[in-house]
């Protein structure tokens, strides 16, 4: 089934939970619920940190059950406090817990924020740390959750409750903690993809050679393999109509019985009829061979609209038994809106079905490779596609090849890990940062269709 979350909100249910906390008696942070004397306007052990416009600071105070901060008159207002930690031990996990309540704020996911700074005699091994996960809401309440494993060159660690753009609401910081914890689990996925292109072949032969490709895939152990887009039409010659058949039917079930026997899950691309409306259509099924979801192709190239294709109108992500997960097809990769809306819905790695290329560049011009590993890079996901021109590869979310045909034909894979956060040399961690810096109110340009433009 598809997930129909706020997209904040799935960003953060798409983690796996944190394992439990230590004692209260191994807790590095001094004075975790903000107690403070009458003599003392702050909480001991935090120290308030501004902007360095002093305009633009939000005012932060205790208030009875917390630390508040808000910023009235003021909606692009920033501030925090901030604590210096002690006892840390490199290559030691450790659990982060903070609890707050949300007020008329907007946009929580942007503006509430809690982040992890490992140091060394004082100074920060990465100049933006990392963002906790959260916030998950409740109502008015709200929690972070997360477990890191601290370098191994850290002594130390700075831990900071952020507000950023509350635009007329506040936050309440009621408790907040760091604690040793069992380290996290790491999710291994085998990721496959096929490089196959059917020549002088019929509908029900390439039928078969593509679940010979799965039967591959099971022999290898992998978790998920993508086939190509339009499977049965592929180097057949055969029309549209020849090809279309209604989704479920005959090939989900023969692909189906591949992926039950072979017990992983599967994405193909198929010609899909519905009454009397024509879809490119892509299918995922899980390891018992029955249909998962699909997804219909939303940008159709002249092609396709001139055939009568109709275009889908969704972008569904898919739960699985390893993570969240998106397709989209083909000529969807010209656009970078399709993965940016997965990926702010909560894929992890996006499939891609796709007739057309992943050729390198040439003569300075940039084609189907770096495009595929921009749209990874962008949205801090992998991006597997399976194509019948170039390459069929395995991009991780910095945009590296983990896994190329290599003009080779058959199944070729990575095992990747899901739990794995690599952070970007300067911004950090994109994937919790990117998100929470998009600037959504002024997209409205976008919403819009062109009117006549040069060409």
């Amino acid at each position: 089934m598809y997930l129909a979350l706020g997209a904040a909100l799935i960003l953060v249910l798409a983690w796996a939970a944190p394992p439990c906390q230590a004692a209260e008696a191994d807790e590095l942070v001094t004075n975790p619920q903000f107690l403070t004397s009458e003599d003392r306007p702050l909480p001991a052990g935090w120290s308030v940190w501004e902007p360095e416009w002093a305009g633009a600071a939000c005012v932060v105070r205790l208030v009875p059950g917390g630390l508040r901060m808000e910023a009235p008159g003021k909606p692009h207002a920033v501030g925090g406090v901030t604590q210096e930690l002690t006892g840390v031990s490199g290559g030691r996990a450790y659990a982060v817990h903070a609890d707050c309540e949300l007020v008329g704020v907007p946009f929580p996911y942007r503006s509430a924020l809690v982040r992890l700074e490992w140091t060394q005699g004082g100074k920060a091994l990465h100049p933006a740390g990392t963002l906790v996960r959260g916030p998950l809401i409740d109502g008015d309440r709200a929690r972070f959750d997360d477990t890191f494993v601290a370098p191994t060159e850290a002594d130390g660690a700075r831990l900071s409750l952020e507000t950023k753009w509350l635009q007329g609401g506040s936050v309440t910081w009621s408790r907040v903690s760091l604690q040793p914890s069992e380290p996290p689990k790491p999710r291994k996925v085998k990721v496959g993809t096929v490089y196959l292109r059917p020549q002088n072949s019929t509908p029900e032969r390439n039928l078969a050679l593509w679940c010979a490709q799965i039967d591959s895939a099971g022999t290898l152990g992998l978790d998920i393999v993508c086939l190509g887009e339009a499977i049965r039409m592929v180097g057949t010659g055969a029309s549209l109509a020849d090809c279309s058949e209604p989704i479920p039917g005959p090939a989900t079930r023969q692909l189906g019985e591949a992926a039950r026997r072979n017990h992983l899950w599967v994405v193909a691309g198929l010609n899909e009829c519905a009454g009397d409306t024509s879809y490119n259509t892509a299918v995922l099924l899980n390891r018992e061979g029955e249909l998962a979801g699909t997804y219909r192709k939303v940008h159709l190239p002249r092609e396709e609209w001139r055939k009568g294709i109709t275009p889908g109108s969704e972008y569904p992500v898919f739960s699985t038994d390893f993570g969240t997960l998106a397709v989209q097809i083909c000529y969807d990769w010209f656009f970078s809106e399709p993965a940016a809306i997965f990926a702010q819905q909560g894929a992890e790695i996006l499939f891609a079905p796709t007739w057309g290329n992943t050729l390198p560049d040439h003569d300075g011009m940039i084609d189907g490779e770096s495009t595929f590993r921009v749209r990874a890079r962008d949205n801090g996901l992998y991006l597997v596609p399976s194509v019948y021109d170039g390459n069929s590869l395995v991009i991780d979310p910095r945009g590296r090849l983990l896994a190329s045909s290599n003009g080779k034909e058959g199944v070729v894979w990575a095992e990747i890990d899901l739990s794995v956060r690599e952070p970007l040399e300067w911004v950090g961690h994109w994937r919790s940062i990117g998100p929470r810096d998009r600037m959504p109110e002024t997209y409205g340009p976008l919403l819009g269709m062109p009117g006549a433009r040069p060409h």
